[in-house]
């Protein structure tokens, strides 16, 4: 069963003649207990998309869909008083650096019983009791004596670890995590990613994991998007998308990581970088950067077509040896 449905969810900044669009008519489903990726370069659109559905976007940005659904309810004509029942309680999300989502100015302990307190209510003394229960099951030692510690005098790694006890405080049916590891090192990488995956099974919650890191998500995620300048280039099957991926820049991302390297001495990678407002091309988006590009990719934007069990946004999809389909 669909938990939150996005049909056509598009996020606009600028004029309205001529606006930027940072998310372009995406699409996607999740359902009840699924971690889904979302995966692509810094300027595709990841991290918009997310605060659209959170109701983050200021003026004088605009959010449009035909449908925005979570649980049942239609999240752009829902009041604000509807959104902050919701948001923190049904629907969470962790921000990419916890040293600038966290208040300097409020203990941790604070902080997360501010939380419960917002959406739950209990007095005080089942406040403080979750919160530490919280801290202790994300993995921090000695918790009570945690909640009068101030975000500055925690490292990076705690501090996320915090972000995440206040993001599942409420047992939200959806975590929204925003690049959760992008300020931390590799080894602390690997132990944030295994707790969220953790939570989500021991909470049955659905996970959005937003990421630029193909391999991080190798192994979590259940179903991947692949977003490129604001639109969706290719969905499937994680184990679909890294045995043949069907799209060039998806096939890009890929090839551009250590374990596909094979005995080549450089890693390969994408020339260019993602098209902004000025500089958009006709035709695909990809096309000043994509190898395989033909005169039709140039003039026409390809449509999001079905091939097999994925959903694929280029004229000639590659097979599975990968070679365009006009070879």
């Amino acid at each position: 069963m669909a938990l939150l449905t996005v049909d056509k969810l598009s996020v606009h900044f600028g004029e309205k003649e001529m606006p930027f669009r940072a998310v372009d008519r995406i699409s996607y489903q999740v359902d009840e207990g699924q971690v889904l990726g979302i995966v692509g370069e810094s300027g595709s659109g990841k991290s918009v998309s997310s605060l659209a559905i959170m109701g983050l976007i200021d003026f004088p940005g605009r959010v449009m869909a035909d449908n925005l659904e979570f649980d049942g309810r239609h999240l752009l004509t829902i009041s604000e008083k509807e959104r902050r029942e919701l948001v923190g309680s049904d629907v969470a999300m962790i921000f990419q650096d916890p040293m600038t989502s966290l208040n300097p100015c409020y203990t941790v302990g604070f902080q997360i019983m501010e939380a419960l307190k917002v959406h739950q209510g209990g007095n005080r003394k089942t406040r403080l009791q979750r919160t530490i229960d919280l801290l202790l099951l994300v993995g921090i030692p000695d918790p009570a004596s945690r909640l009068d510690v101030y975000p500055h005098q925690l490292s990076g790694g705690m501090s996320q670890r915090v972000m995440i006890a206040m993001a599942i405080a409420c047992r939200p049916k959806l975590l929204i995590a925003d690049e959760p590891t992008t300020a931390l090192d590799v080894t602390i990488q690997a132990q944030i990613i295994e707790l969220l995956l953790e939570l989500q099974q021991q909470e049955n919650m659905a996970l959005v994991l937003i990421t630029h890191d193909l391999a991080l998500v190798a192994e979590a995620a259940h179903h991947i998007i692949v977003m490129y300048a604001g639109q969706v280039v290719e969905s499937g099957k994680a184990s679909d998308i890294f045995r043949a991926p069907r799209h060039p820049y998806t096939q890009a991302l890929l090839r551009a990581l250590p374990e596909f390297a094979g005995n080549k001495s450089r890693l390969e990678s994408l020339p260019g970088v993602v098209p902004g407002k000025y500089d958009r091309p006709d035709g695909c988006l990809l096309n000043p950067r994509c190898p395989y590009a033909t005169e039709i990719c140039r003039t026409e934007e390809p449509a999001l077509r079905t091939v097999g069990s994925r959903q694929v946004k280029c004229h000639t999809p590659l097979d599975d040896q990968g070679r365009p389909g006009h070879e």
